[in-house]
């Protein structure tokens, strides 16, 4: 039997019940695969990754060396809310590192979309390369490789960047979800105690806001980004949107254009708001914001984010238009 595939009697993990089936089932098959020996996993604080991360802390516990690398274009107290979670909470053995100033130095003058994702994908890959080499006692590579990616692009987890480790590593792989879907592995992961805002995360790309923050990337654009993205989040959670719209963040492109400020003109950027609601990424529709919503965080983005003079409401669907701007 192909063990990539899942087979046709499986049942649909729908509720607790039938998640606790699946974890002690998984807990022992780790255990059985790992035994006494180490396994290391890049926790990037995504659904699949958190939810591989607490069944193994479950299952083995300190002999899991979780890394997470802050890239700096995580955001706001999304690499703080992974530190709380896995390594107060779940006293995991989590390594953290701040790659922030690497990362943005790579990318300094770099405009082009394409360039910009390979070398933040690529910078990822040589941190972790350089965190597992440090550790000579570690034997198996955990990934949250989930079943559409066997499907899409043969088990691969490219987006979780560690795919490209050098051969010479000769780590053996712990998938426990991979016969899973999305909507499975939140309801695993609830049933593991995991946090609802990091159970139910919406789609984060795997360059982060690096392709949020358009063209080339500023520190001071990139923190206007994180800032106004944090106020929209906030308040869509206070208005009971947060659950009903799939996907919703800011963008700050690569251009300014003019405003007052005190009475003084101004030439400073504008934020541009975008939220879209799809089944599964491949068409979106833009929904209907009640307009006190909007203006209540325009009012709040003019007010508390420097350098910003304008805010957006994006209302392209997909096609033509694409989620990400980037």
């Amino acid at each position: 039997m192909d063990s990539n595939k899942r087979p046709e009697t499986m049942a649909r993990i729908t509720n607790k019940v039938l998640a606790d089936e699946f974890i002690n089932e998984q807990v022992a098959l780790i255990r059985e695969q790992v035994g006494s020996k180490k396994v290391l996993l890049a926790l990037s604080g995504g659904v699949d990754s958190s939810v591989v991360a607490a069944l193994l802390i479950k299952a083995i516990g300190k002999q899991l060396v979780c890394v997470h690398v802050n890239h700096g274009l995580m955001r706001k107290g999304e690499s703080e809310k992974v530190v709380e979670v896995f390594g107060k909470q779940l006293d995991a053995n989590l390594i953290y590192i701040d790659a922030t100033d690497r990362f943005l130095d790579k990318l300094v003058d770099v405009a082009d979309p394409e360039t910009k994702r390979k070398i933040i994908g690529g910078e990822f890959i040589r941190v972790f390369e350089e965190e597992a080499r440090k550790l000579t006692d570690v034997d198996f590579l955990a990934q949250g490789t989930i079943y559409p990616d066997i499907i899409e692009s043969k088990g691969v987890k490219a987006h979780h960047n560690v795919g490209g480790l050098p051969d010479d590593l000769k780590f053996e792989l712990v998938e426990p979800v991979k016969l899973l879907f999305k909507d499975e592995v939140r309801v695993v992961g609830s049933a593991l105690g995991l946090p609802d805002e990091m159970v139910f995360r919406q789609p984060f790309p795997g360059p982060g806001l690096g392709v949020r923050c358009t063209g080339a990337i500023t520190r001071d654009r990139l923190e206007a980004l994180r800032e106004s993205d944090a106020i929209l989040r906030e308040e869509f959670e206070k208005a009971g949107l947060a659950g009903q719209i799939w996907q919703f963040f800011t963008v700050v492109p690569d251009f300014r254009s003019t405003g007052v400020r005190d009475g003084k003109r101004v030439f400073d950027w504008p934020v541009i708001i975008r939220a879209v609601n799809s089944v599964d990424a491949m068409g979106a529709t833009v929904p209907e914001i009640d307009w006190n919503i909007l203006k209540k965080i325009t009012d709040r983005i003019l007010a508390e984010v420097p350098g910003v003079c304008r805010v957006l409401y994006d209302l392209s669907p997909k096609a033509p238009a694409t989620i990400e701007w980037e």
